[in-house]
C-alpha cells in the first residue's frame, strides 16, 4: 500500500487535475503494484521497466549490433526478458545508456504511471532528459508525469465518468481486455474510494502556510507557482522569493496579498491551474533545472 506521502501527493495532484485521488490511486497501483520506489545503489528511484524491443528499433546499425551482442536489445517484445528486480533492471537501464542514454531513456518506462519515455515530445518536454528528471524528482513528479499523458491522450473526462474501458483502451492499448486492465482498475478504484484510501484522502487537510514552513506542501505549492508564471524553486523552503511569488499571485486574483496560503488561495490556484492559464515554459526550465541536479546520479 501507498505511504501517505505518496498519497499526500495523489490528493494535491487530483485537486489540480480536477479528478478524484482514488482514481490517480487506482491507476498508480495497477501500473506499479502499489510502490512508488525501490532502493537502488542507496537511493529512491522510480519504478521503470526496459523493453529491449523498444531500444532495438531506436538504434543505427553499429550500435544495434553493439546492443544485441549485449543482451540489451532484439527485434521482437519479449525476446529479451525485462528483469525481475528493479536493481537489475536499473543495471539493464545504465549499460543501455553507455552504448546510446537518449534511445534506452526512451525504451524505458517511468514511475507510477509507467510512462514510455518515447513520449517525451508528445508530451510536451524539451528533451527526454526532462521526463526523466520529472519522474525521478520524486512522487509529486511521477503523479505530474502520469497527468500529463492522461490529460494528452483526452482521458480525463472517461476517468471522471468511471468508464473503465474507454480509460483502459487509451491507456493500456487496445489489447486491454486480454490482461483485464480495466477490470483491475475498477476494482482498484473502489478500493480506494471505499473505507481504505479515501478515508486517509479526505481526512489530508491543505496546511496554513507561510514564510518560514518547510516540506512537501511547501513544495507543491512552489510548483504550483512556477507553473502559472510565479517562478520560484521548489526547495521546500518558504522564503521571501516564495512569498514574493504568492503575494503577486493574490493580488493579480483579487485575493488579499498576504503571502500566506490559506484555503481562498488553494481555491484560486486550484482553478487557475484547471484554467491552463500561464507559465507552462517556466514548468519545463524547472524540470530541466532538476535534470541538470539529478543526472550525476542515473
Amino acid at each position: 500500500m501507498f505511504s501517505r506521502n505518496v498519497i499526500e501527493e495523489a490528493v494535491a495532484a487530483a485537486r489540480r487535475a480536477g479528478l478524484e485521488p482514488a482514481s490517480l490511486l487506482a491507476i498508480a497501483e495497477v501500473e506499479s503494484a502499489g510502490r512508488a520506489f525501490a532502493l537502488v545503489d542507496g537511493r529512491q528511484e522510480p519504478l521503470i521497466r526496459f523493453e529491449a524491443h523498444y531500444f532495438d528499433r531506436r538504434l543505427d546499425a553499429d550500435k544495434r549490433a553493439m546492443a544485441r551482442a549485449a543482451g540489451l536489445s532484439a527485434p521482437v517484445a519479449g525476446a529479451v526478458a525485462n528483469p525481475g528486480t528493479q536493481a537489475a533492471r536499473w543495471r539493464m537501464l545504465r549499460q543501455a545508456m553507455k552504448i546510446d542514454a537518449k534511445a534506452a531513456c526512451e525504451s524505458t518506462s517511468w514511475g507510477l504511471g509507467q510512462v514510455m519515455g518515447a513520449h517525451w515530445a508528445w508530451l510536451g518536454y524539451a528533451a527526454v532528459e526532462a521526463l526523466v528528471a520529472e519522474a525521478r524528482s520524486g512522487a509529486a513528479g511521477q503523479f505530474a508525469l502520469m497527468l500529463r499523458y492522461i490529460e494528452k491522450a483526452g482521458l480525463k473526462d472517461a476517468l471522471r465518468r468511471q468508464d473503465w474501458p474507454a480509460f483502459a483502451r487509451g491507456y493500456n492499448g487496445p489489447g486491454y481486455a486480454k490482461s483485464g486492465y480495466d477490470r483491475k482498475v475498477a476494482a482498484a478504484y473502489r478500493r480506494h474510494a471505499g473505507t481504505g484510501a479515501k478515508a486517509a484522502t479526505d481526512a489530508l487537510p491543505e496546511p496554513l502556510l507561510r514564510e518560514g514552513e518547510r516540506g512537501e506542501a511547501v513544495r507543491a505549492l512552489q510548483r504550483n507557482l512556477t507553473a502559472l508564471g510565479y517562478p520560484t524553486a521548489a526547495d521546500g523552503i518558504f522564503g521571501p522569493a516564495t512569498a514574493a511569488a504568492l503575494k503577486t499571485f493574490q493580488s493579480r486574483n483579487g485575493l488579499a496579498a498576504d503571502g500566506v496560503a490559506g484555503p481562498r488561495t488553494y481555491t484560486a490556484l486550484r482553478q487557475a491551474l484547471a484554467a491552463g492559464s500561464g507559465g507552462t515554459g517556466w514548468a519545463r526550465l524547472v524540470v530541466a533545472w532538476l535534470f541538470r541536479l539529478l543526472r550525476r546520479g542515473l
